[in-house]
């Protein structure tokens, strides 16, 4: 008979008993539904067994793992309830299927594949069926396959992304989930039943389908969806630019990796975004009483880079652009405020002189001449080192920084002199038509990567910082994306093949004794799903070079 610790306390239960069955007695103890464990350390699903003693604690769904597999499991209903509605509807409805794009707040953007486009009838069919699976507290089985008959078993079900995924995969097995004679995979833990997602909404929308859901800040309430039309378009795009190319999922990618056509590829995605950033700059251009360009977005969304080409691309219409970084506008560091830890924060909108930034802005578009302030990070002063500027007729800044969206920031200046652009890393790629990656992944990788290149930071010290740069973007940035004139997309569909190569030996570096070390064994495992290639084929140019290194621009 095992003995658990739970919260303080020694308790002994029968061997083999679920972890499903002790969270039913601490439920009541918790003010959301607890959706996975940790026993002895490891994560585990609510379906796995009390084998061993260890110490029990609960994941619930205001923690991050506990939230993603509330939305998994949602997922895998919405796929299952569209794929019996749609067998009934014909050859056009067995031909489309669902693809899960991208996130838009609290809301998951599906796609319709094949021909058919969602309707308000067919969004309420859906959420129908899936509160009947509600209903039924359906379980959800997960089966470990030899991964030869997982490939077997997708191509039986017409799944050829998953087929194709695996095709390339290293591992010998792969866990499949079921629920009621639908298999499907899914990256990350499952809830153990259907009777767990009770909030959701499913709605039509541009075609296709939103599935609503509540947010792990507020785990008990489904918040009304908010547009995003910026956001929504960029991210469309960039699914455009995928399917120019041919690549929609990992597999996909994979395949044109090993087929020996990556370089060509790599060559279309770099003139594609090059294609966007001279329309951004000819919008800049036609408005013609654009004096200061604000280029803003969450940690490494490559807006230096960008910076540097899109001054480029202004410059090819006459205009005479300077590159200037906020953080040059940082107070002095005794005047930095603190976080709760005692520790400098910059990411806060106090951290800048912003009334030393808005009157030397006035003062340019005044026509007086000013000394552009340099901070010195070393002695954590601004310093003057006569880099004086006057503005002329063609005269234009470039502003990098976080803040540059907040009306704060420039709340002196005419809004007609202003141009705003949010820069983001999202990402278009799937690994398979029912796994969405993570845009957040994808900046943490380029983050980790530089941090080692650029600052000798280890693997662990680079997670161990994410989570407060991720609250300051909560608060600092996002709030402010729809006010962007333009919005620029700076993920590549060919880079975390790229990123494997430098991160993989920094995660296999995190020792299981750290708290970090679940995290680098995810991303390890994520990053297995990839085909690695060299960086040698990407343009000096490149965003991309930003964080692997090897760019002609001085980041």
């Amino acid at each position: 008979m095992p003995t658990v610790m739970i919260n303080g306390a020694i308790r002994q239960y029968d061997k083999g008993t679920t972890f499903e069955a002790i969270v039913r007695e601490y439920q009541p103890k918790y003010n959301y539904s607890i959706a996975l464990v940790y026993h002895n350390g490891k994560m585990r699903e609510l379906s796995k067994r009390l084998e061993r003693d260890g110490a029990l604690s609960f994941i619930t769904t205001a923690d991050k793992p506990g939230h993603n597999a509330y939305v998994r499991t949602a997922q895998m209903m919405l796929v299952k309830a569209a794929s019996e509605i749609l067998a009934d509807a014909g050859d056009a409805g067995r031909n489309t299927h669902i693809k899960i794009e991208f996130f838009l707040g609290n809301a998951c953007f599906c796609s319709m594949l094949g021909g058919l486009r969602a309707t308000p009838d067919f969004a309420a069919r859906i959420e129908e069926r899936m509160r009947l699976y509600v209903e039924k507290n359906i379980p959800i089985i997960k089966k470990t396959y030899p991964i030869d008959d997982a490939i077997e078993l997708f191509r039986r079900q017409g799944m050829k992304d998953k087929e194709k995924l695996f095709h390339y995969r290293r591992s010998s097995t792969v866990n499949v989930y079921r629920m009621e004679g639908y298999s499907d995979y899914f990256y990350g833990y499952m809830l153990p039943s259907t009777g767990y997602v009770r909030l959701f909404k499913v709605m039509a929308y541009e075609g296709g389908l939103l599935l609503v859901l509540p947010t792990m800040e507020n785990p008990t309430e489904l918040e009304e969806f908010v547009e995003q039309p910026n956001l929504f378009d960029q991210l469309m795009l960039s699914t455009q630019w995928g399917d120019l190319v041919n690549i929609s999922t990992v597999g996909d990618l994979n395949e044109q990796i090993c087929n020996g056509s990556i370089s060509d590829m790599i060559l279309v995605q770099e003139a594609l975004q090059e294609r966007r950033i001279a329309k951004t700059a000819q919008e800049i251009y036609d408005r013609g009483t654009v004096r200061f360009v604000l280029v803003a977005g969450p940690s490494s969304s490559g807006k230096t880079t960008f910076s540097h080409r899109l001054a480029i691309q202004l410059k090819s219409f006459g205009l005479r652009p300077h590159i200037i970084s906020m953080d040059d506008y940082f107070v002095d560091r005794d005047r930095t405020p603190v976080d709760i830890d005692g520790n400098f924060n910059f990411d806060v909108l106090e951290a800048l002189d912003l009334e030393l930034f808005n009157d030397d802005m006035v003062d340019l578009l005044n026509g007086e001449t000013i000394e552009m302030p340099r901070f010195d990070f070393k002695s954590g002063r601004r310093v003057y080192k006569g880099d004086f500027l006057k503005f002329e007729e063609s005269d234009i800044l470039v502003i990098e920084g976080i803040h540059g969206l907040n009306p704060r920031v420039t709340e002196k200046l005419p809004e007609e002199n202003k141009f705003k652009i949010y820069i983001s890393a999202m990402t278009s790629l799937n690994i398979d038509e029912h796994n969405r990656i993570p845009s957040t992944d994808t900046r943490l990788l380029r983050r980790m990567v530089r941090d080692a290149r650029t600052r000798s930071y280890t693997a662990q010290d680079t997670l161990r910082s994410w989570p407060k740069v991720r609250e300051g973007e909560e608060r600092n940035i996002f709030p402010f994306q729809e006010t962007a004139d333009a919005v620029f997309n700076s993920v590549l569909i060919y880079e975390l093949a790229i990123l494997k190569q430098f991160a993989e030996p920094l995660l296999l570096g995190v020792r299981p004794n750290e708290p970090e070390y679940y995290e680098a064994k995810r991303l390890i495992k994520f990053l297995d799903y990839f085909v690695g290639i060299d960086a040698t084929p990407v343009p000096g140019n490149s965003i991309c070079r930003e964080f692997v290194g090897g760019g002609i621009f001085p980041v």
